[in-house]
């Protein structure tokens, strides 16, 4: 007698559930994110990163560093990351061609994880460098933000394309190994990148909008500063426009590798519309613009607000508002040392910027004709100080900035004096505002608006009375100030008025 015993048919395995599936590509992100930092060049670029820009915060103190521009501050932010960006691009395409160059991806097809969802995971993957590269930036700008000295503010999308950078290099780094397999391929993309960059920014600054579809724009802002809204930047459509391309490129991504579902379909329409959003934004170029600037250039009283400090009157635009009492330091040192009219005569420093040979240019300002009037920059700090000072003390001695920069006899010594010889340290200031760094011989002063000459003899004679005990020097800058204020007194003259010993040789204004 016979015995069957029956076995129940096989039943197919039941798709994990859906919840069960996130977690998985979810874990295998944070695996292949702590792998990535295995690799050197992440580990050390990112390394140097860090580094670098700590060492530029701790190092830059004192002078125009003690008053940043936050305007320029988070833009300098951008430029940076794209050492980061270059790591994560290569090593992330490394990562995802990982099973090709083992040999190994015909065992991934034995794998319940679909290739789309490890393509996934890839990219989630960059996510986490590109919130340490976000947290540098944070840092970098917020430390400058926070000095007692800092002008204007900043932006947050200009803040934003650092990080998203590194993102979007990410995502191509996953893209390409899925389109083009091959190592060779990055760094043939990065070269084209970089070119292309290059050229969108050379298009951007001949004021061709369309350079603006480019990741970063090289933007030089190491000339004068301007108001914010004169930058005509627009930071915040570029950075929704970046933002929309690194989810539109990780949607592509993940349809190359066969992930053709409902949700992964709606979040690429999403992605498309908010790219074409970003980029669209980016491209008009208001006419208003050219006339603000050409307003704020010619017209600088239409758009500033004044203030009253100890008798002058003080003109800035609105973020420069928190250096106003400075500047008023400046000019009530140095009218406290002069003599006669001047001493209580009308003042008005005023903030001027020259945008007609473009945003940023490091133009000279032209002297003003207006009497009584001052010109300061838009930075602060540093050699700026000892400049006011020599443009407050010129307009003093002359009544104008245009007659100062005419002025070539023994008034230049109590311009000097009155700029330098009342600062706290006098020979040091003196050497700050000469051309040469120099404290002996002929030389170009440095000022707000045109540079002002002094000849040898001049410097010998400020040279000895900084060596006088200042309170002597006022009292007879003050006792013979119609005589040191006349373009008839000579060097000789002015000396001898002075107390100090002539100089030989007569004044040469075209040493």
């Amino acid at each position: 007698m016979s015995t069957t015993i029956s076995r129940p048919a096989p039943t197919a395995t039941a798709p994990a559930p859906e919840p069960r599936r996130t977690a998985a590509v979810l874990d295998l992100a944070r695996f292949e994110a702590r792998e990535l930092l295995l690799q050197a060049p992440i580990l050390v670029i990112f390394g140097l990163y860090v580094v670098y820009r700590g060492a530029r915060l701790l190092t830059q103190t004192g002078g125009t560093d003690d008053y940043p521009i936050l305007n320029q501050a988070d833009r300098a932010t951008q430029a940076a990351p794209l050492f980061p960006a270059l790591a994560v691009l290569i090593c992330v395409n490394a990562a995802a061609l990982r099973s090709r160059k083992n040999h190994t991806a015909a065992q991934f097809e034995v794998h319940p994880m679909e290739p789309w969802r490890r393509t996934l995971a890839h990219v989630l993957s960059t996510a986490p460098y590109a919130v340490l590269t976000a947290l540098v930036v944070a840092v970098d700008f917020t430390w400058k933000a926070l000095k007692p000295g800092a002008i204007g503010h900043g932006s947050f999308g200009e803040l934003a394309v650092g990080p998203l950078i590194v993102l979007l290099s990410g995502v191509l780094g996953v893209l390409l190994a899925r389109l083009l397999p091959s190592t060779f391929v990055p760094m043939v993309f990065v070269i084209f990148g970089y070119l292309g960059i290059i050229l969108a920014s050379g298009a951007e600054a001949e004021g061709h909008r369309i350079g603006w579809l480019s990741p970063l724009i090289f933007q030089d802002n190491g000339g004068d500063p301007i108001p914010a809204d004169l930058l005509g930047r627009p930071a915040g459509w570029h950075a929704l426009y970046l933002a929309g391309l690194c989810v539109l490129l990780a949607c592509v991504t993940v349809l190359v590798s066969g992930g053709r579902t409902r949700v992964v379909k709606t979040v690429t329409a999403i992605a498309v519309a908010v790219t074409a959003v970003g980029a669209i934004g980016q491209v008009p170029y208001s006419s208003a613009l050219e006339k603000a600037r050409e307003t704020a250039s010619k017209s600088p009283e239409k758009v500033q607000s004044c203030a009253k400090y100890a008798g002058s009157t003080f003109c800035s635009f609105p973020e420069w508002n928190s250096v106003r009492g400075e500047w008023a330091e400046v000019a009530a040192r140095v009218r406290a040392a002069a003599g006669g009219q001047a001493r209580n005569a009308p003042l008005t420093v005023r903030q001027r910027i020259d945008t007609s040979g473009g945003v940023e240019s490091d133009a000279t300002l032209k002297p003003s004709r207006t009497p009584g009037q001052v010109t300061v920059g838009t930075r602060w700090g540093g050699n700026r100080v000892p400049e006011l000072a020599v443009g407050v003390a010129s307009v003093l001695v002359t009544g104008t900035e245009d007659d100062a920069g005419t002025m070539c006899d023994a008034r230049m010594i109590t311009v000097m004096w009155l700029a330098v010889g009342t600062a706290p340290h006098p020979l040091d200031t003196f050497r700050d505002v000469r051309l040469d760094d120099s404290t002996s011989g002929s030389a170009v002063i440095l000022a707000p608006t045109d540079p002002l000459t002094m000849t040898t003899q001049q410097t010998s004679v400020l040279r000895a009375l900084i060596d006088r005990p200042r309170a002597e020097v006022e009292s007879r800058v003050k006792a013979h100030w119609t005589e040191l204020t006349s373009p008839k007194t000579t060097t000789a003259q002015a000396a001898k008025l002075l107390g100090v010993e002539a100089p030989k040789g007569a004044d040469n204004c075209e040493e």
